[in-house]
């Protein structure tokens, strides 16, 4: 990762160097501060696929973001956190100008909070769509009727290619490794077949205050649902969560089976769009609103 901060230190005394796994414990003290569900795993999981930067003052960490990158020409930005007592110093502005260095040829996604969206958009994001987080406790909703020829199976090992190259062309960049870290430690994953052939899957993780059901890929909304009210059915009776694009069609029938809409942020990309094949497979949920 280039040096994050040419001029570090600056007059206020923070400084901004790469993140390490010794910073762990430090940036989830951090996002407790704002009451972010992540535990110390889901920062470590996150943070082994990811470059990351903390901003230090008198030897606290202050701020922390990290960026992941996606094969030659994609990235995504998030777990950007400016401690409360430190905000309104632009210190956000130069995190993100640091994260963003090196990534001029690159499309980068993210996911804005209300607060962050200002700031994201004087930076050369725009905004592309929206999310929608979904949470409660998993009941078991009836099951999805599908298509003759289509059903629903257990996901093997042996099959990561397939999986992998779905979730490439549903989000439109390259993420064969975190797909595989995923596969080994999902609770578990599902897979939709056509015709005994893999089109869609999704997984059940753990993550935050219970589980969390992402990715979800799918041919369409119906297939999706499948999905989804399958893992549903798993957790049972335990805290689940699910992040979805709104234009999935989704909300209302997640409500329906018990999971409530809690936020709302926004999608925003720098750079060229995402290419999807618009016959291709459609991620529905993402993994997590960090990386997508």
């Amino acid at each position: 990762m280039p040096d994050p901060i040419p001029n570090a230190p600056a007059m206020d005394g923070v400084v901004f160097r790469p993140m390490t796994p010794a910073d762990l414990p430090h940036v989830h003290a951090l996002s407790a501060e704002l009451r972010w569900p992540h535990r110390p795993a889901d920062w470590a999981q996150t943070f082994a696929h990811s470059e990351g930067i903390a901003a230090e003052r008198d030897g606290q960490i202050v701020a922390t973001g990290q960026r992941w990158l996606w094969g030659p020409a994609h990235a995504t930005i998030g777990l950007v956190i400016v401690s409360p007592a430190c905000q309104g110093r632009r210190i956000g502005h130069r995190l993100m100008t640091a994260l963003l260095d090196g990534l001029e040829d690159r499309t980068v996604l993210l996911h804005a909070t209300a607060e962050g969206r200002g700031l994201y958009e004087r930076l050369g994001f725009v905004r592309t769509g929206e999310m929608r987080q979904h949470q409660g406790i998993a009941s078991s909703p009836p099951l999805v009727a599908l298509q003759p020829g289509w059903r629903l199976r257990p996901a093997g090992l042996n099959e990561l290619p397939a999986l992998q190259a779905l979730d490439s062309a549903s989000r439109g960049m390259p993420r064969n490794a975190l797909i595989a870290d995923l596969l080994q430690s999902a609770d578990a994953c599902v897979v939709l077949d056509r015709e005994n052939e893999p089109v869609g899957f999704a997984m059940l993780r753990r993550f935050g205050r219970g589980h969390v059901i992402g990715p979800v890929v799918a041919p369409d909304a119906d297939g999706a649902k499948a999905l989804i009210a399958h893992l549903a059915g798993v957790n049972t009776g335990q805290f689940t969560r699910i992040d979805i694009d709104f234009d999935s069609g989704l909300a209302e029938w997640l409500e329906s089976i018990g999971l409530l809409r809690v936020d709302a942020p926004t999608t925003m990309v720098r750079g060229a769009p995402l290419a999807v094949p618009p016959a291709g497979p459609t991620l529905f949920a993402l993994v997590t609103q960090a990386v997508g």
